[in-house]
């Protein structure tokens, strides 16, 4: 009896703990993302602008000769900017590029030259551009206003340019705005062709040049490619064929290799016909000019100065030093 009593205890005990009990279900409920919101990537920073001055086109284990003496053809037409002559480099050598007058791109802008300069033991090659100012050129003394700094042979006055008559060759019948401007000089004129170097000419930019270099250019125009294109092609234009005194120093326009009007270095031979561009291959820059044993004479020499009753080098009465 009494065993069957605690079964029944045991039982209801159970009982109650089950009534206890409460089954909970869990219901998933799916949640709504936010909606996406597109946010569009920061657009890419503009390329930084590089100064065409300082783009090297082309370099050279050797220094490129010496500049040429010429005179300065006409300006044929007013409007018409003066380029200087410069040596280009070639897989044939250095070969002349003839001073011309051309067109400018547009209203209001001047040429800085290309020069050479000597950096990391190679010779290179910084282009030329066009711009609202001259900016550094290697301070090479090219001539007719571009005396190594600045240009003095002319400005633009409005949509007009106006030619300093005291450094450049105008024919007043066909140029009429023009004025007389005396430059002032303060370094010697040679014929060092590029910066830097042993024997080369000791230049840095000046704040105003550096001004410059900061300015929007314009690169050589299709009448400019054309012209180095043509001289590239022209045997007679390589120094070592020509004793780096080129038979076309300079063209009254671009390409006018046989026109009318252009003129050979100073003491220059004609150019032999039909003269194969290899032709001298293993010859020197030669000649009265050149050195001991075909050798290019030194960079630094001095060139031979005029008597001082003779007419001035560029067929101008121009000082032997140039401007600053």
């Amino acid at each position: 009896m009494r065993a069957r009593l605690v079964g029944l205890i045991v039982l209801g005990a159970a009982a109650s703990q089950l009534t206890g009990c409460v089954a909970r279900v869990g219901v998933a409920v799916p949640v709504t993302p936010p909606p996406r919101v597109y946010v569009a990537p920061p657009p890419p920073p503009p390329p930084a602008y590089v100064e065409p001055a300082a783009e090297v086109e082309v370099q050279a284990n050797e220094a490129p000769p010496p500049l040429p003496d010429y005179e300065q053809p006409p300006c044929p037409v007013e409007g018409y900017l003066w380029t200087p002559g410069y040596w280009a480099w070639a897989p044939g050598g250095y070969y002349w590029v003839p001073g011309t007058w051309l067109q400018p791109p547009r209203v209001g802008f001047l040429w800085t030259p290309g020069y050479w300069g000597f950096v990391g033991g190679v010779y290179m090659f910084h282009a030329g551009y066009w711009g609202p100012h001259v900016g550094f050129y290697g301070g090479v003394s090219y001539g007719y206003g571009y005396g190594g700094v600045g240009f003095a042979g002319g400005r633009w006055v409005g949509n007009s340019f106006a030619y300093n008559q005291s450094v450049t060759n105008v024919n007043v019948t066909v140029v009429h705005n023009t004025y007389n401007e005396t430059v002032v000089n303060n370094v010697t004129v040679n014929r060092v062709s590029y910066n830097g170097g042993t024997g080369g000419v000791a230049a840095t930019p000046t704040a105003q040049e550096k001004m410059a270099a900061q300015e929007r250019h314009v690169a050589a125009t299709p009448a400019q490619r054309q012209h180095v294109q043509q001289a590239a092609a022209t045997p007679a234009l390589l120094a070592k064929n020509n004793g780096g005194r080129p038979a076309i120093a300079a063209t009254p326009r671009p390409s006018a290799f046989n026109a009318p009007g252009s003129v050979g270095a100073h003491a220059a031979a004609s150019p032999p016909p039909h003269a194969p561009a290899q032709a001298h291959a293993n010859r020197g820059y030669g000649g009265p000019a050149g050195g001991a044993n075909g050798k290019p004479p030194a960079p630094n020499a001095k060139a031979a100065r005029p008597h001082p009753k003779a007419p001035q080098e560029h067929g101008k009465h121009e000082p032997e030093t140039a401007q600053r």
